[in-house]
């Protein structure tokens, strides 16, 4: 089957012209002329109308010409490809180094805050590889950033790398989305190995986070093939130890199952053994393989197209189901799953990396389905189709 992708994917780094000696800013992203200006807010233009004083930092989009900026501030060009860049976003400007990105989006659904690269795990299928090295000035930069973002966001994710690594510095972090973001959720993924340890779980209880889920993954029901897919011994009995005292000290706990050839085999049993000793957790996530960093590497020893494994999936979902236990399907496309699992399928790709086939865009259910990666360019099921209803 020859398909051809439709790109759709939202780009949120461009390069700029560099400025000799130029510093790098975080700042707010503001369009109200009438805006007081501040230290840590980038008025953007819009038009070629009156530019107000006062700001430090301008962005101006490519596509209007040339704009008189207040003398002795910075003027950056903004790239046709980051022109949906917007009020309320947060960027990263490194004048000297000639780089801009978008560090929030007010507009996204889907904003998440990278903590670090490092991590104790090395799961077989990993889409953001580990890093070793001392990178805590990256939350110490998310800490400058927090209080710029708007109140009202509605949920932020929390990843890496590994974030508890950081240790007092990841509870730092979420002590201040306490402080700036009381009423935004947080979803922190972590592989949950360093709540074994009863403080660490303690510690996040006791900052009191109203709407606050850790989401953990686990691969098998049987230790030995958890810790083959994570590459770390006793990876197994300090996952199960960390859910358990999540649990105990009162925190939402969501298990992720990355789908592929070493953790299928088992799905059943695992939904079995899930629904018998966490049937506490909030909710099961069921994910769809992204080919990208070590998935990537792997992937041909890994990937199984979703209509082999429909089976497999259709009695780990029964067996949740009939447990009360809530779950939902991610990263799948409506056609390549049988249709008495689509109202359990969320369209779960984050927007920026979220791609169609042509195919995609004659399918009547295409603004329910989950899409691809932007990275699937190279290997997708034999099944893609347009649904007609």
């Amino acid at each position: 089957m020859d398909l051809k992708f439709r790109k759709e994917a939202i780009e949120l780094y461009a390069n700029i012209v560099p400025i000799p000696g130029g510093q790098t800013f975080l700042a707010a992203v503001v369009t109200d002329k009438e805006a007081v200006p501040k230290i840590n807010r980038a008025f953007l233009v819009q038009d070629q109308s009156c530019v107000p004083l006062g700001f430090s930092i301008y962005l101006v989009q490519e596509s209007i010409q040339a704009v008189a900026t207040p003398e002795g501030a910075i003027c950056v060009v903004v790239p046709n490809k980051l022109s949906h860049i917007d009020a309320g976003d947060i960027v990263r400007v490194n004048a000297a180094a000639g780089e801009l990105l978008i560090l929030f989006r007010a507009s996204s659904p889907n904003n998440s805050i990278l903590l670090t690269e490092r991590c104790n795990s090395w799961c077989v299928m990993c889409s953001q590889p580990p890093r070793n090295r001392d990178d805590e000035w990256i939350a110490d930069e998310w800490l400058r950033v927090l209080p710029l973002i708007p109140k009202n966001t509605d949920s932020i994710g929390i990843t890496g790398g590994e974030p508890t690594l950081l240790g007092r510095k990841f509870i730092e972090v979420i002590a201040a989305c306490v402080e700036h973001l009381p009423s935004t959720s947080l979803h922190v993924l972590s592989n949950g190995r360093n709540f074994a340890y009863l403080s660490l779980a303690k510690a996040l209880s006791d900052l009191k986070h109203p709407a606050l889920t850790v989401a953990i993954p686990l691969y098998s029901d049987v230790a030995w093939r958890h810790e083959f897919v994570v590459q770390a011994r006793n990876s197994f009995d300090d996952t199960i130890r960390g859910i358990l005292n999540l649990a105990r000290c009162g925190i939402s706990v969501e298990i992720r199952i990355v789908l592929h050839r070493l953790t299928i085999p088992r799905l059943k049993h695992l939904a079995t053994y899930i629904v018998r000793n966490f049937p506490f957790v909030s909710h099961v996530a069921l994910m769809g393989l992204e080919p990208i960093g070590f998935a990537r590497a792997n992937y041909d020893a890994l990937w199984v197209d979703p209509v082999d494994y429909a089976t497999d999936l259709t009695e780990a979902v029964d067996v949740l189901f009939q447990g009360k236990v809530s779950f939902s399907i991610y990263n799948h496309q409506l056609c390549t799953i049988p249709k008495h699992l689509w109202p359990f399928s969320v369209n779960s790709i984050s927007d920026w990396k979220n791609i169609y086939l042509d195919e995609c865009f004659g399918c009547d259910l295409r603004d329910k389905c989950g899409g691809f990666f932007h990275s699937a360019v190279d290997k997708y099921s034999r099944s893609i189709k347009s649904i007609k209803l």
